[in-house]
């Protein structure tokens, strides 16, 4: 069996498990690792970029290894190496745990309880729920599950399609290593800065798939090219931006505008400004899409490598 087959059935199977099963309730690996590079923070913070530039190197060059490592154990088995793929997808994608958290607080805002939706919001961002109402607890989620479509799905297909199991635990190595020092705060300013720069380019080609994706499966596919296009390069962030305008314009919503981060304001463009603002019946839409962008970006995962395939053969 080839190494394209070998992705397509174990990331098929990995996608089907995260439906069927969702994360583990304990000893998640993603959690191990993150104890880990947590570990070797311990060990090698200072307020410098170089130290680190060395614990990304670290962190992420250990998760590669590892999956190199078990790939090659299995090789001459192909029906361990499709087991081993799908259980790397299932370790490291998260889109029903994503859909789950997104659907609670819909649930929670449909039945007027916004203490209840302020209380679990935590769970799928870092906004502050305190600062805001039902409407804005509603954007906020949809731009989430925007962007976690690509971080946590398309991102670890594109990366196990391009590269296989070491390419999936490195890519969900890099994002975990972002989530936890990439941000700008005093402790992580300087030594972060080598996780957060990586993650942008791990990113760039998930994000952009995403955005192609969004735009194919959504209910507007010529408003999330033009929200794309119009939007995308107005947002802070180089890969959250195709992805929330793509998003914003399938779906016919407005996203981005004012914002509150750890006590931090920040007002940010308004994406597909001649949508209508975010409604709670949005959230199941978007997470719908959602579902379906995750789908659709296994397939051009498994095509791209049948075709590279093709090409070297």
């Amino acid at each position: 069996m080839g190494a394209d087959r070998v992705f397509a059935y174990g990331a098929a199977a990995g996608l089907l498990g995260d439906l069927l099963l969702g994360d583990p309730r304990r000893g998640h690996p993603v959690a191990a690792f993150g104890r880990a590079a947590a570990a070797v923070e311990r060990v090698l913070w200072r307020d410098d970029r170089a130290r680190g530039a060395v614990h990304t190197a670290v962190c992420v060059g250990g998760a590669v290894a590892l999956g190199g490592l078990a790939a090659r154990c299995v090789r001459s088995s192909p029906a361990a190496s499709v087991a081993l793929t799908g259980v790397a997808t299932w370790a490291v994608v998260g889109g029903t745990s994503l859909a789950r958290e997104a659907r609670a607080i819909g649930r929670a805002l449909e039945a007027g309880d916004v203490e209840a939706a302020r209380a679990r919001l935590p769970h799928l961002c870092g906004r502050d729920p305190q600062a805001l109402d039902a409407d804005g607890i509603a954007r906020a989620v949809v731009e989430s599950v925007a962007e976690n479509t690509s971080d946590a799905v398309v991102g670890a297909l594109v990366w196990g399609a391009a590269a296989g199991v070491p390419g999936l635990l490195g890519f969900r190595a890099v994002n975990t290593l972002d989530a936890m020092v990439g941000h700008k705060s005093p402790r992580h300013r300087r030594y972060g800065w080598a996780s957060a720069r990586l993650d942008d380019v791990a990113g760039w080609p998930g994000a952009r798939l995403t955005a192609v994706l969004a735009a194919a499966a959504g209910p507007d596919p010529r408003g999330a090219v033009r929200a794309w296009r119009a939007d995308a390069h107005r947002h802070p962030s180089p890969n959250a931006g195709p992805v929330e305008a793509s998003f914003a314009g399938a779906l016919g919503v407005r996203l981005g505008g004012t914002l509150s981060y750890g006590g931090r304001v920040e007002h940010r463009p308004v994406l597909n400004g001649g949508g209508r603002a975010v409604a709670v019946p949005d959230i199941d839409r978007a997470v719908r899409l959602s579902r379906r962008v995750g789908w659709l970006a296994l397939g051009a995962g498994a095509l791209a490598r049948n075709v590279w395939k093709g090409r070297r053969s």
